[in-house]
């Protein structure tokens, strides 16, 4: 089958499935759950499908050329383009290639696995149709991302994404689940506003928003950087947009309260895939507009290094369960940002960082995979999430223990474990660069440490220790039946990829960064050999300090004895909150308040201006009789309706005419309908509903311009 067929197969085939899905799921949730389970699977093997048909064409070009095809050509070589045109105006353009090809089946396989867990966890749970739904919806739209080959076309899918993954965070309707709602709805509005208004910018100025297009409109000449000050401004607009979406400091807020409120399947593909889309989207932007401009790489390394110290810090005063590794993620896509900062600064040629940055996006994909179903598992068991309620459940149950500390290991960083391969890549990356200072390094190998202390935290206290009331621990340990089959698949079959990318790097860890690296643009770096003792250091740091920080920040800061035993406090200020102490202030006080008083100053200009020709012009003329009630229009409207009132009262309705006061009927219908306005005016879905005109009218207007310029 024709790649150009497959490729859009892989987007718009899971959409056409949430509407099967959904229907059938009004006449029956079996059907519905086996039709769901079907269409992750079949998205899967089609996308398995398409990447090896792909390198086979690749791989049967190179024999008619007589020239051998490795891995790491087939990746770099592999670059398919396909176009919808027509559609959405401008046309939708995809792209298949090394990186877009392992993300595809990343996606695929999470998706597949979360979808098998799904049935089970969603016993008790209503609106189970609806997330179904959404949850084939976000799928395809997430795929649309991944193979997209313009920033118009990531535009579009990302926002479609961005809409059908707040149904995920609302799903159970809770307050706690609404607000975080509101707020992930609310900064994902924003984000795409400013991006939608970067992507108009550079348009205006290159005339293209192709990502092939870009790199060759901006390649610099005579070491003269290219790129204009609008050009920039717009880059960093869109930036801004895939930042949000990554959890990036200082719009990181929306992800510490959402991956807790949210199900565990969807906190699994929140963290290990929806974030990736933000960091998909910064590469992009990042090596095809920004690539030459000095200062950028040192701002994202800053940004990337406050947001892994943020959530480790945040991680490590947490107790509770899915908080802890929603904290966790914030922390591990400040790793990732400081490979993609370093790579910048390098001049786009560190092999390691490339490669380190590649494979540490896939490896937190899986890890959050599998310790986000583990907590999913736990929570449908349990119904808490409080880390001193839990204390001592997974004592005796062997297989949500032994994959969850294959998680734990994996994402701390341990030798022998998939995290160990990014971080190692990384972190050499970082040294090799002599212009960044000694100390980020220092902090760098010190969040390592804080990632091993709060993962310490959950599996000594859910796996090791014993929980404080002994009934309770019985009842824990006699849990048998705690997972059915096909969740037992879902999390072996995800936890069993820790160790084997772990274990054999070079086999496998490296076969994906040779086939993905393409879109860095480097040459594979020379032979890593990651057991040695001099790439091992930074990873035995690490662990020293994070011992360390579990010792004196957790047990002995963190812990709190009491009575009846030991029991996690929190010690993090409430009021210390960023959405709470700064963003919901500034938007819903400050800024109100200001356009308040600058739409009040230009009433009253108005009225003064009427009172003061009134004082010059017209000589103190009499002000006009002030009405009762109502306003001049109520009046007028009265006083026609009352003449023919009148005239119908002496001619066809003489047996049964009208008494009514019609000055104060319009004056009360005109104040409710004023109070009506006003209320409407302040709610959150009349301004999204007025966002939406807005953006319509504006993506007319863009189409309309294009039109015009092609013509």
């Amino acid at each position: 089958m024709s790649i150009n067929i497959l490729v859009p197969v892989l987007i718009f085939f899971p959409m056409v499935g949430a509407l099967i899905s959904y229907l059938i799921g009004l006449k029956s949730k079996k059907g519905r759950d086996i039709t769901a389970v079907a269409v992750s699977i079949i998205e899967f093997a089609l996308t398995l499908f398409t990447v090896i048909n792909a390198g086979a064409v690749i791989t049967d070009m190179a024999k008619e050329s007589d020239y051998a095809v490795s891995l790491e050509i087939l990746g770099a070589v592999m670059n398919f383009k396909i176009m919808l045109p027509e559609i959405c105006g401008m046309g939708l353009h995809f792209t298949l290639d090394g990186f877009r090809s392992i993300y595809a089946l990343v996606v695929a396989f999470m998706w597949m696995m979360v979808t098998l867990l799904s049935p089970q966890y969603f016993e008790k749970y209503r609106n189970r149709n609806r997330f179904y739904a959404f949850l084939l919806l976000t799928l395809g739209a997430t795929m649309g991302v991944f193979l997209s080959a313009d920033f118009f076309t990531t535009f579009i899918f990302f926002e479609i994404m961005s809409l059908t993954s707040y149904v995920w965070v609302a799903h159970d309707e809770k307050k706690a689940s609404m607000k975080a709602a509101e707020t992930y709805l609310g900064i994902s509005v924003i984000g795409g506003m400013v991006m939608l208004m970067g992507l108009f910018m550079i348009y205006s100025e290159l005339g293209t928003l192709r990502f092939d297009e870009l790199k060759t409109v901006l390649i610099p000449v005579a070491g003269q950087n290219l790129v204009s000050k609008q050009g920039i401004a717009g880059a960093i607009c869109i930036f801004f947009g895939f930042a949000v979406k990554a959890g990036a400091f200082p719009v990181h807020i929306w992800l510490p309260k959402a991956h807790p409120v949210a199900p565990a399947p969807a906190s699994a593909l929140l963290s290990g895939v929806l974030t990736k889309t933000g960091i998909f989207g910064i590469m992009m932007v990042s090596f095809s507009i920004l690539a030459h401009v000095e200062w950028f790489g040192y701002a994202l390394l800053t940004v990337a290094v406050i947001t892994m110290l943020l959530g480790a810090i945040l991680a490590l005063a947490s107790v509770d369960l899915k908080r802890v590794l929603a904290c966790s993620s914030l922390s591990q896509i400040g790793f990732i940002l400081v490979g993609v900062a370093v790579f910048m600064i390098s001049g786009l040629e560190n092999e390691l960082a490339a490669r380190g940055t590649l494979i540490y996006m896939v490896n937190h994909s899986i890890l959050k995979l599998v310790l986000f179903m583990a907590a999913g598992i736990i929570y449908m068991n349990t119904h808490t999430l409080d880390l001193n309620a839990l204390k001592g459940y997974g004592r005796k149950k062997p297989v949500l223990h032994g994959c969850f500390l294959t998680g734990v290991l994996g994402i701390a960083g341990i030798p022998f474990f998939n995290g160990y391969v990014g971080k190692t890549l990384i972190h050499e990356g970082l040294v090799e660069v002599s212009s960044i200072p000694g100390w980020v390094e220092a902090l760098f190998l010190i969040a390592g440490g804080c990632t091993l202390a709060y993962m310490l935290k959950l599996y000594i206290w859910i796996f090791i220790c014993k929980n404080n009331k002994a009934e309770v621990q019985e009842k824990y340990d006699a849990q048998k039946k705690y997972l059915k089959l096909p969740g037992a698949i879902a999390l072996i079959g995800s936890a069993v990829v820790i160790p084997v990318i772990g274990v054999v790097p070079n086999l496998t860890a490296d076969a994906v960064m040779n086939f993905g690296q393409g879109l860095f643009g480097v040459e594979a770096a020379h032979a890593v050999h990651y057991f040695a003792f001099h790439n091992m250091k930074g990873s035995i740091a690490s662990i020293v300090i994070g011992i360390l920080l579990y010792l004196l920040m957790v047990v002995m800061f963190s812990v709190e004895k009491k009575e009846d035993g030991n029991v996690y406090v929190n010690y993090w200020p409430e009021w210390l909150d960023l959405e709470n102490l700064v963003y919901r202030p500034i938007f819903i006080q400050f800024i109100p308040f200001i356009s308040h008083i600058i739409c009040r100053v230009l009433d009253c200009l108005v009225d003064y201006s009427v009172i003061f020709l009134r004082k010059t012009l017209y000589k103190d003329s009499k002000l006009p009789h002030e009405l009762p009630e109502g306003n001049i229009l109520t009046h007028a409207a009265a006083v026609v309706t009352q003449d023919i009132v009148w005239l119908l009262n002496h001619t066809i309705l003489r047996e049964r005419p009208i008494r009514k006061k019609f000055d104060h009927w319009y004056a009360i219908h005109w104040e409710e309908y004023a109070e009506n306005s006003q209320i409407i005016g302040r709610s959150l879905s009349y301004g999204l509903m007025l966002f939406c005109v807005g953006l319509v009218l504006t993506i007319v207007y863009l189409l309309l311009v294009v039109f015009q310029v092609l013509a």
